[in-house]
């Protein structure tokens, strides 16, 4: 199974190894008798359910209220503190697998910092978090909108110049006569220099030169013995005089600079600190400066040099030298590259480290600065948390013990799970039970995670009872549904197995699920189950291994394929039509990925591609479909019309018309006309837009395309006749599209029999829904909008059944709850909620019912809370303000 961590032994393995012969044997589905007699044995070998790697994550008990203390920091803090919290705030939606959530956390902290470490720490991390997005900035650039994010700072911009030395301030000063020239001899050379300009580069030379030494009466001083060439000593004899270096070599710029830090000669530091850092032109320059300048102290050329490292981040990370000047610094020379920032610096340095090898050495040095430089408690949390995990990675167990011990009595209670596991590794098995039952009992309300934990210590009834109670508190972890679909199938109840692994998937994509799935269709000789899970892993993670990465994803599909019947083009495209009309969304995929195997129509198949994984809430992948989508574009018209979609998924709806618009300049086409509308239909709040969505649409419409797709144009411009209240049309648009089985089409049906007040045909018209489709949990969640209270509940349980994320059947369950003065049961609904997910409007309602029972501590919480996951949200900012005014 594939874990959080890589595996160390990512090697092709031979397939003999994991015994599947049984089915690699198989002839048109049919095993050979020498397999067949292996088969149980060999399946049995290859299901197997390892224990989920304890995450390397800040994860408080109570996030909410962690939220909600940050938020209350940073109402209040100074405005130097901004970023190092919304680092905090990061990790905390880390934790929580926010992905959004946590990117626009680190943009905060890079928009708020205020000091030039902290921006080249918090730029180059979001560089390194958005790798595969300069395609959308390249896109921008194209419409004349550019980002500051991707762009290296000039660094030496942000440090304030030197101010020139003033003899006056000078502890030293003298009244004698001198010579207005001296002359400072190098070996047989001899450098005229004017006394009082030398003397003004620091208070050391004006005490030289005219204070109480013999230097001072002398018109020629020897230099010889100062380790400085008579080309150095030109060079700071003509900044004396003009303040500037000009045209200075890079060699000369660094002796020069030695010479400054010898002398005190702090303009002259300065600007050879600049010059330095200005020469700055690769990896290799900056590796071979990096050293120079921590060794002498220069802040400009250090910083501009670790801009270089971290911009270059992660291939930067593999290169020894940068490692090892990155691990081996003491505390004053990281305050020199990285001033205040050095917390933030190796949070950044070891999360990207842990995702290229949590085990290495490397990452076991970032993670010790780690620790070294947090200065708060929480952030000493985050240190130890993960050093403990990297520790226990490495089997360095007595190490992993005290980190984790560490974590633990400073608050952060998920750290018990490593020292339960380490505990059950040294033999102490009924300790690391007891450890978590300890934990269970006191935290009120427990989470899912601990029983999940609780459950590796023990066996039988006992475990399967855990496991129970960690779905029921937390529905979104994977390893119960594996576990027990594995355990049916051993028990030969492959139909349970199934369902059980099936209740997952229904609403959470894993691949972890989807390769217990798989290996069950193996087991059920299912090889056509089998090969479509498999191609949907790879549509995910095109890189996919299994078998705790000892098999790579493609060689395992390639066997399964040719046990499978062979489709013709023809034959794909009759099953995608199938599949997507039955709303098989997963059947889908599969079927695309088949195609783009040999299909020329690789951009039009990579864009479908993508509709699918949105749909499944796989936004990254589906970002990178359509990428694919735009290279793999026909045409430029075609080409634009994915720019378009890029830059609109990005939240860049202005260019994505602007790219649908030259598309259709140059061609006009369905899917070009299809943005626009969409794109307007979306962004536009100005209600006389919606003739021009129409007409929009109807241009579409007309325009050569597929059934698939023109189902959805007319499902659309349905959508937009119902809003303009033009039901007759709004009901034609929505029949023609049932016609070419967009299936879809039916809840817009059931509106518009709602709005002309025939409830009961809105419902049967959801009930033809949910009959077809395979994913369902929505056509629920609306069918009970037009059903009586009980008929509801009926629904919205079924629809918490299969998609506890929905979050709608908590608040209407709640409300009702509320309605019946059932204030404390009403809370508790939307609690077991919020336990497992961020949701603004679970939040935002239970904010609202705390201030109506008085409770302004736990409404402003909330509020706090709500607002750390949306920050502009109106009804929320007016709440919180509301509430903020009654607390005492």
């Amino acid at each position: 199974m594939r874990t959080f961590y890589p595996s160390d032994s990512c090697k092709e393995s031979q397939l003999d190894s994991l015994n599947p012969q049984s089915w690699l044997q198989v002839e048109r589905g049919k095993l050979s008798s020498s397999a067949s007699s292996s088969a149980p044995l060999c399946r049995e070998s290859f299901i197997k359910v390892p224990q989920p790697q304890i995450l390397p994550h800040y994860k408080p008990v109570n996030y909410v209220e962690v939220l909600a203390q940050i938020h209350e920091e940073l109402e209040t803090c100074p405005l130097q503190e901004r970023s190092i919290l919304y680092l905090l705030q990061y990790q905390v939606f880390r934790g929580l697998g926010e992905t959004k959530l946590r990117q626009r956390s680190l943009q905060s902290a890079w928009q708020e910092a205020t000091t030039v470490h902290e921006k080249v720490v918090f730029g180059s991390w979001l560089r390194y978090e958005k790798q595969g997005e300069e395609v959308i900035t390249d896109l921008l650039s194209s419409c004349g909108k550019f980002s500051e994010e991707f762009v290296p700072l000039d660094i030496a911009s942000y440090f304030p110049a030197i101010t020139a030395f003033s003899p006056e301030a000078a502890s030293v000063k003298t009244k004698r006569s001198v010579s207005k020239n001296v002359v400072f001899k190098i070996g047989e050379d001899k450098i005229a220099c004017q006394r009082q300009k030398i003397a003004s580069l620091s208070a050391p030379f004006h005490a030289m030169l005219y204070g109480n030494f013999t230097e001072s009466l002398l018109d020629e001083i020897d230099m010889s013995e100062n380790h400085v060439s008579s080309s150095a000593m030109r060079v700071v004899r003509d900044f004396s005089v003009v303040g500037v270096l000009i045209g200075v070599s890079k060699n000369l710029l660094l002796e020069v600079l030695v010479f400054a830090n010898k002398f005190c000669c702090e303009r002259l530091k300065d600007a050879c600190d600049r010059e330095l850092a200005s020469l700055i032109s690769s990896m290799e320059c900056a590796i071979e400066l990096m050293d120079f300048a921590l060794e002498e102290n220069s802040p400009i050329l250090a910083t501009s040099c670790l801009q270089v490292f971290l911009y270059e981040m992660p291939d930067s990370l593999t290169d020894e030298r940068v490692v090892e000047v990155l691990t081996r610094v003491n505390r004053s020379q990281v305050s020199t590259m990285a001033g205040n920032a050095s917390f933030s610096l190796y949070s950044c340095l070891s999360e990207v480290s842990m995702r290229i090898d949590p085990r290495s050495d490397r990452t076991l040095g970032f993670l010790e600065k780690l620790v070294d430089f947090a200065e708060n408690d929480r952030q000493q949390v985050l240190g130890f948390h993960r050093l403990g995990c990297m520790r226990l990675l490495r089997k360095e167990y007595r190490e992993a013990e005290e980190a984790f011990e560490s974590a633990f009595n400073l608050g952060h209670v998920y750290s018990a799970t490593g020292l339960a596991r380490l505990g059950y590794i040294q033999g102490h098995r009924l300790w690391a039970y007891e450890k978590l039952s300890s934990v269970i009992s006191s935290v009120s309300p427990p989470l899912g995670w601990m029983y999940q934990e609780r459950s590796f210590y023990c066996e039988g009834d006992k475990k399967l009872e855990d496991l129970e109670k960690a779905t029921e508190l937390d529905p979104t972890l994977t390893y119960p549904y594996m576990y027990r679909a594995v355990t049916l199938m051993s028990k030969q109840n492959a139909k349970a197995a199934l369902e059980e692994i099936n209740r997952i998937l229904g609403f959470k994509l894993a691949l972890e699920c989807l390769e217990i799935r798989f290996c069950l269709y193996l087991g059920m000789d299912d090889y056509e189950a089998a090969l479509r899970d498999i191609q949907a892993a790879l549509t995910l993670c095109p890189d996919y291994r299994m078998f705790d990465g000892k098999v790579a994803g493609r060689q395992l599909r390639t066997l399964v394929y040719e046990h499978v019947e062979n489709w013709t083009t023809a034959d794909c495209w009759m099953q995608l039509y199938e599949k997507w009309s039955n709303v098989d969304d997963i059947g889908s995929l599969s079927v695309i990925y088949q195609m783009l195997e040999s299909d020329a129509c690789k951009g039009v198949l990579y864009f479908r591609q993508s509709l699918l994984l949105l749909r499944l809430n796989c936004p990254e992948a589906a970002m990178r479909s359509l990428q694919l989508a735009r290279e793999h574009a026909s045409s430029d018209h075609e080409r634009l019309v994915y720019e378009g979609w890029i830059l609109y998924d990005t939240g860049h709806c202005e260019e994505g018309l602007q790219k649908a618009k030259e598309s259709i300049r140059i061609k006009r086409s369905f899917e070009a006309y299809f943005l626009q509308a969409y794109a307007l239909a979306e962004s536009s709040l100005d209600p006389s837009s919606s003739s021009t969505v129409v007409s929009l649409l109807e241009d579409a419409l007309k325009c050569p395309s597929d059934r698939l797709r023109k189902g959805q144009a007319l499902n659309n411009l349905g959508s937009v006749y119902v809003d303009c209240e033009k039901l007759d049309l709004a009901a034609d648009c929505y029949i023609n599209a049932l016609k070419v089985r967009h299936t879809r089409a039916h809840q817009g049906l059931a509106r518009v029999h709602f709005l002309r007040n025939d409830k009961a045909a809105a419902y049967e018209e959801m009930t033809r829904l949910i009959e077809k489709a395979q994913n369902n949990a929505s056509a629920y969640e609306k069918r009970s909008e037009y059903c009586d209270r009980e008929l509801a509940k009926s629904d919205l349980e079924m629809v918490t059944r299969l998609d506890p994320l929905r979050v709608y059947p908590y608040r209407y369950r709640a409300a009702v709850l509320m309605d019946s003065r059932k204030e404390r049961e009403a809370i508790a609904e939307l609690s077991r909620a919020i336990a497992f997910k961020a949701d603004l409007h679970l939040l935002h309602l239970r904010a609202a019912f705390h201030e109506h029972i008085g409770d302004v501590t736990s409404a402003l919480r909330d509020c706090r809370a709500a607002l750390s996951v949306d920050p502009n949200h109106q009804e929320m900012l007016e709440l919180h303000s509301r509430v903020n005014s009654h607390e005492p």
